[in-house]
């Protein structure tokens, strides 16, 4: 296994779909979700630090639950409690993997969670310890790809990790409607801004390119894709300020 002093990555924070966590379904898969438990566990005993941000799709989307007529702000605080739960179930696999981990919630819920401190969450970092962020930034109308890299800033990681559902990268169009999409092997954050690819939130790509943060995009199906991507293999595709 890859140690620390050949790993590209000292520092990472994953943003993972809460979608495959229900198997695609509603509600968790739990063998799909002690699979990834497995896959990140690899990559801490490799030797990187990992921090993890999870979305909540698998239970609520609140900007579906708007279209059907719920207030997006009531609908965003639901995903927000969604995105907690996948978090706690993902604690209790790495667990069982050996990997001491902390949930740290935007939202105070001091029973299940520790508050969102990151200093803290550095701390627990150094230590070995995986944090897994929930709740989003605590406040609706932000999607957890723009939290995944607000909170890679915060915590000063070297790259923020998109793992996608059903694609493996950033194409030049929507592979989903055109069968001719071409993969791209890296990007620039700013043509992935004007060209309009929205495989990842706009406002996530600015803030990275704002603040140099490179990006990796990869799908999430693939046998031991999560692990090749904190490893810093060469895996999806690389977005970048050049």
């Amino acid at each position: 296994m890859t140690d620390a002093q050949t790993t590209p990555f000292h520092r990472v924070l994953l943003k993972l779909s809460g979608e495959v966590f229900g198997g695609g379904r509603i509600g968790l898969d739990p063998a799909v979700v002690a699979g990834i438990a497995k896959q990140i566990a690899d990559a801490v005993h490799g030797g990187v630090e990992v921090a993890v941000v999870i979305g909540g799709g698998n239970f609520f989307r609140g900007a579906e639950l708007q279209q059907r007529g719920m207030d997006r702000t009531r609908a965003d605080y639901m995903g927000m409690l969604g995105t907690v739960m996948n978090c706690l179930a993902l604690q209790d696999f790495l667990e069982k993997e050996g990997v001491e981990t902390r949930v740290q919630s935007a939202i105070a819920m001091q029973q299940v969670a520790e508050p969102y401190i990151p200093r803290r969450a550095i701390r627990h970092l150094e230590k070995g310890r995986v944090v897994i962020f929930g709740a989003g930034a605590g406040m609706p109308f932000f999607s957890t790809d723009t939290v995944s890299a607000q909170r890679a800033l915060e915590i000063k990681c070297d790259a923020v990790l998109i793992a996608k559902n059903g694609v493996d990268g950033v194409y030049d169009s929507d592979p989903r409607t055109n069968p001719d999409a071409k993969k791209l092997e890296t990007i620039t954050f700013n043509d992935a801004i004007v060209e309009g690819l929205r495989v990842v939130d706009a406002a996530a790509f600015s803030l990275c390119m704002e603040n140099k943060l490179p990006m990796v995009v990869f799908g999430m199906e693939g046998a031991g894709n999560i692990t090749r991507a904190l490893l810093g293999e060469k895996i999806g595709t690389l977005v970048t300020n050049a």
